[in-house]
């Protein structure tokens, strides 16, 4: 498969909260945010599962989603993903049952095995604390399946008799599931069950050609017909000139030092905090440098010219960008204009 000349465009959210904003301000940042990408022609819109993160407040992807959905007409709309050993499948495929109710043929459930938080967060999710979910993944993901789809389960039971499941009464279709992950595990299962699939690039990046060289080596379609479907995620920041951009940048690559640091998690700064602050500890530099590398900042020429090359490299026909552009002391509390500005300026140079 090869590349389009211009690869489509999609918007991953984790909601960022920065210092001096309620969730309640975050919130209306990004519901603002994904009109701006449904204005602007984006192909898609997820939200991520985080918890317990001062910086992030996307907790719940299946609400976000709801509220996405009455601010938009079009633009598809999803979960980027649902981490999958925190939930019930059957109240998953529940939630994402109704959400294509209220949105019809525009949901996306998107599906990850990480916790999405740390170990303590992870145990008060799952209560019992064990890692039984975790290894039960691809059962799950095939009773989602099931149960969301308008032919629903079947349970039966060892006396013979059986019992139906519907996630919705009357579906007339299913959302479409994605597999989502950052490893040579998760691109095997998703060949293994047919599905489309996410490769993680904009928090890790590295196993990107082996995990895509074993997603499309492996792939066995459930219908006939079916190939291999897959894109890629990446940091994205634009602005006017390349001093703004690593400028809106910085923020966000001094939380990342933080969290693989294990340092203590703060709200995201502002751009005037982490320019007036040491980067953290001797953790910072080197993660500049690595995102000077892997994410893609600067103008838009640039980072389109980038974004164009990074798709046609590795064969995909869309690229979701995570604009993660901070804002500036004095912005509005209910507004992102930084990443704002990221998704219209690139989506100038690539329509």
């Amino acid at each position: 498969m090869s590349a389009p000349t211009t690869p489509a465009l999609s918007v991953l959210d984790l909601v960022p909260v920065r210092t001096g904003q309620t969730s309640a301000h975050a919130v209306a940042a990004s519901m603002t945010l994904v009109a701006d990408a449904e204005r602007l022609g984006y192909r898609r819109y997820w939200f991520a599962e985080h918890h317990n993160m001062p910086a992030v407040a996307s907790t719940a992807p299946p609400v976000l989603i709801a509220a996405a959905a009455a601010r938009t007409a079009h633009i598809r709309l999803g979960s980027g993903g649902v981490m999958l050993p925190n939930h019930s499948p059957l109240v998953v495929a529940e939630q994402f049952a109704a959400l294509e109710a209220i949105a019809p043929g525009r949901i996306d459930l998107g599906l990850g095995r990480a916790p999405g938080s740390d170990p303590v967060i992870t145990r008060v999710l799952r209560q019992s604390g064990t890692t039984s979910e975790v290894e039960r993944f691809p059962e799950h993901i095939q009773d989602i399946l099931a149960y969301a789809s308008p032919e629903g389960a079947t349970v039966r039971f060892t006396s013979g008799g059986e019992y139906a499941i519907h996630a919705t009464p009357a579906a007339a279709a299913a959302p479409e599931v994605w597999l989502l992950g950052s490893s040579d595990y998760s691109a095997q299962l998703a060949a293994s069950l047919g599905l489309p699939y996410v490769f993680a690039n904009h928090f890790s990046g590295d196993g990107l050609e082996r995990a895509m060289s074993l997603y499309r080596s492996h792939f066995q379609p459930q219908i006939e017909g079916d190939s291999p479907r897959t894109f890629l995620t990446a940091n994205v920041v634009v602005a006017e000139s390349t001093e703004e951009a690593y400028a809106r940048a910085l923020p966000q690559v001094r939380m990342m030092a933080r969290l693989r640091g294990n340092r203590p998690l703060t709200a995201l700064e502002t751009v005037e905090q982490a320019a007036s602050a040491e980067l953290v500890d001797s953790l910072g530099a080197p993660m500049l440098t690595w995102a000077r590398t892997r994410w893609f900042i600067g103008t838009a020429s640039d980072v389109a010219a980038r974004l164009t090359d990074f798709a046609r490299r590795w064969e995909v026909d869309e690229v979701m960008i995570s604009p993660v552009a901070a804002a500036r002391e004095g912005e509005p509390m209910d507004a992102s204009p930084g990443r704002t500005e990221t998704l219209e300026l690139l989506a100038r140079h690539m329509s």
